[in-house]
């Protein structure tokens, strides 16, 4: 085996460029797998991050949309659809928690886009959001810089807003939001504070959001019809299922429901999104790491290619060993030998490569690298240069001695 990896080393050196295309076709290969594997890894650590900031004991009702007004609520000849809605007065009823001992807190939510200004600098925040303060609770919302609105404040249909970290920056760049007065849609608020940075996920930015009390909001921009959404905080991660029960049970009433009709709100369960999340991002980091791994395929196949043309160069130096002694397994050896340390060269470097580039953002997202996809690219590299290297040792392990004696 020492005389073989001589032997293959010294095969190495002596074509130095062909040998170095060949390390690089499998070092891409293997660079690609663990940089896409890490690229879908790091999306869905990213995502998951991003639903747990909203808590996984939270559960959020919106409205159904159209819903037929038949009996039962199905659809028959003559019927006509109806537009759900949610009111506060659903809001007080999830609130009973004679009605309701699962739920912890509950608040409003009435959204809407805006455009806020203050001394000629303008920017557009998707997400201005009314509510109470429960909602900054049931979100995990802290206030960095000032302070947060209170039930007062709500009551008193106070003017007054906080930001999120990425709006107060493009506003007011380095000065103190706090205490200064801006105009949203025309009208003004006090801004009485900033938001801790949650952080953002591609598109999603969770820190490009507006805060205010619901009634200042619905006074100046959504106005008092039906609300954007309900969130409910479930007591524990374990009385989730219990309280989403009690939600469906509470505004069934609420609505004058019958029996076994087609509810007209729809129950979303932060815990299930999770899981959700996982399985999509899991199925598409295998289909990421797939459509690498076609790479490693094209550089085995240079492995195979790259070794029989050095059979063919050294069909004379075959015959020479088989001459003086060498056996079959000696010849099927040294080109194996040499087919694996060109894979094992293209397998480390690769992997130092993909582990290297993992450091750099990927389309907005941080790649997080899975060490078992590290090992695994560079063993499906090895086995590739063995794999593809059986066919060219062995066609010259097979050479009669003579014929090879006579090649020029």
């Amino acid at each position: 085996m020492a005389e073989s990896i001589r032997i293959a080393l010294r095969g190495v050196i002596a074509a130095p460029l062909r040998s170095a295309l060949t390390v690089l076709g499998l070092m891409i290969g293997v660079a690609a797998v663990i940089l896409l594997v890490a690229v879908g890894n790091g999306s869905s650590v990213a995502v998951q991050r991003q639903l747990q900031a909203l808590g996984t004991d939270t559960l959020t009702v919106t409205a159904a949309g159209p819903v037929a007004a038949g009996p039962g609520g199905q659809a028959h000849a003559g019927t006509v659809s109806r537009f759900s809605q949610l009111t506060p007065a659903d809001v007080r009823a999830l609130g009973n928690r004679a009605a309701a001992p699962d739920i912890a807190a509950v608040a409003p939510v009435a959204s809407t886009q805006a455009t806020l200004t203050y001394q000629g600098g303008s920017t557009q925040v998707q997400q201005f959001t009314g509510s109470t303060p429960a909602y900054l609770h049931i979100l995990n919302y802290t206030v960095a810089a000032g302070h947060s609105f209170t039930a007062y404040s709500a009551a008193a249909h106070q003017r007054v807003v906080l930001l999120g970290s990425t709006v107060a920056a493009r506003l007011f760049g380095a000065a103190e939001p706090a205490g200064k007065q801006i105009r949203v849609n025309g009208v003004g608020y006090q801004v009485i504070g900033v938001l801790a940075s949650k952080g953002a996920t591609g598109a999603q930015n969770q820190d490009d959001v507006a805060i205010a009390p619901i009634t200042a909001v619905r006074d100046t921009l959504t106005g008092y019809g039906p609300l954007t959404a309900i969130l409910a905080q479930a007591a524990s991660r374990a009385q989730v299922s219990a309280a989403q029960a009690e939600v469906s049970q509470v505004l069934t009433a609420a609505h004058h429901l019958p029996a076994g009709s087609q509810p007209d709100f729809q129950v979303l369960d932060a815990a299930s999104l999770v899981a959700a999340s996982a399985a999509t991002n899991r199925v598409f980091t295998i289909l990421l790491g797939a459509v690498a791994a076609i790479s490693l395929l094209v550089g085995g196949i240079g492995v195979m290619n790259i070794m029989l043309v050095t059979v063919t160069e050294r069909t004379r130096e075959i015959g020479i060993r088989k001459a003086i002694g060498a056996q079959r397994a000696d010849i099927l050896g040294q080109f194996l030998v040499e087919a694996v340390l060109l894979a094992a060269l293209g397998g480390a470097i690769g992997a130092a490569a993909g582990i290297a580039s993992s450091h750099f953002r990927v389309a907005g997202v941080q790649p997080v690298v899975v060490p078992l996809s590290v090992l695994l690219a560079f063993a499906v590299a090895l086995a590739v240069g063995l794999f593809f290297g059986i066919y060219p040792a062995n066609r010259a392990a097979s050479l009669p001695p003579i014929q090879a004696l006579r090649h020029e």
